[in-house]
């Protein structure tokens, strides 16, 4: 039952025992007159209906500060619940709001580390992808072209064969590797890692198409390592589960300095199915750097990721290859 309805029947239950009195062992006559009793059922009805009105009116600021705690979204951050009603009404929503301040300070804190440790651990695992296992394949290719010009023809195109599969394997580790670590992201800059990515996720099947602005302002380290995974998760969502064959990946400039990534496939859409660990990590990497990600369907349907950074903003502590 809610605090309403408990107060609300807490205080009809004592007007009603207070009508029952004077209609019974306290009241002025004997019997009861008709008259009197109208009276005392009208005035409790009275009272039943105004104390119904001014709890509903006392506790509306409640109900609404009861619904901003349920609609809150720490991914989702600003959202604060309106101070209204009297004194004690309105300092627990303005402690509510502190707190919500204090808790998107801590997530964002807590997020920074987490990211900056999950880079530093591709970084690693990348490295000894190329320096251990990448050097072990090409010994090994290396071996088979060896045996291969030594066996006897039976067996010459068998051992072609492993060759083919051990590159092809290579070929995989190194694209790995550059997917965990994007080492032309460090080395050439974010408009040719753009580039590097649409030509890695572009098949038979699908086409990816870039499209780049002049004169994009210059942005920090985090802002662009930011820029660069959620352009990588959203091609991976739309080469994987969007069932498209065109997406568009735009880079430009918006008003007040704002740049704006927006990845356009022509897919299914995301329909109301739930967001998963891909869009809730690019969700986290937004925070750090005060972006605005939003995802929603586009203007022909599909799906559009549409992430604003801020140019020369704030970054959350996210730093690139550390």
């Amino acid at each position: 039952m809610s605090l309403y309805w408990r107060i609300f029947l807490l205080n009809a239950a004592v007007l009603v025992v207070a009508v029952l009195l004077l209609l019974g062992p306290v009241t002025v006559s004997t019997p009861v007159l008709f008259g009197e009793a109208v009276v005392l059922l009208a005035g409790l009805a009275a009272m039943l209906i105004a104390n119904a009105v001014l709890l509903r009116i006392g506790l509306a600021p409640l109900g609404r500060l009861t619904r901003a705690m349920t609609a809150v979204d720490l991914l989702r951050p600003g959202g604060r619940a309106r101070v209204e009603g009297p004194g004690e009404m309105a300092e627990l929503t303005i402690t509510f709001n502190a707190m919500l301040g204090r808790l998107e300070a801590e997530r964002a804190t807590s997020s920074a580390l987490a990211l900056s440790a999950q880079e530093a651990e591709r970084r690693r695992i990348a490295q000894e992808l190329h320096d251990e296992v990448g050097q072990t394949l090409t010994a090994v290719l290396l071996q088979l072209k060896h045996a291969a010009g030594q066996a006897p023809a039976a067996l010459r195109e068998d051992l072609h064969q492993v060759q083919e599969t051990t590159r092809t394997s290579l070929d995989e580790i190194r694209r790995i590797a550059r997917r965990l670590r994007p080492g032309v992201l460090e080395e050439l800059g974010l408009h040719s890692a753009l580039r590097a990515l649409t030509a890695e996720f572009t098949t038979g099947s699908l086409a990816v198409r870039h499209f780049i602005a002049p004169g994009l302002p210059v942005l920090d380290e985090a802002a662009e390592l930011v820029l660069y995974r959620v352009a990588q998760e959203a091609l991976t969502n739309a080469a994987r589960h969007a069932g498209g064959t065109d997406v568009e990946v735009h880079l430009s400039i918006r008003s007040a300095g704002v740049v704006r990534l927006l990845v356009r496939d022509n897919g299914r859409g995301i329909g109301q199915a739930a967001e998963g660990a891909g869009i809730q990590g690019m969700r986290e990497r937004a925070l750090l750097v005060g972006a605005d990600l939003a995802i929603g369907p586009g203007p022909h349907g599909g799906t559009d990721v549409r992430l604003d950074v801020p140019a020369g903003g704030t970054v959350g502590g996210l730093r690139k290859g550390h």
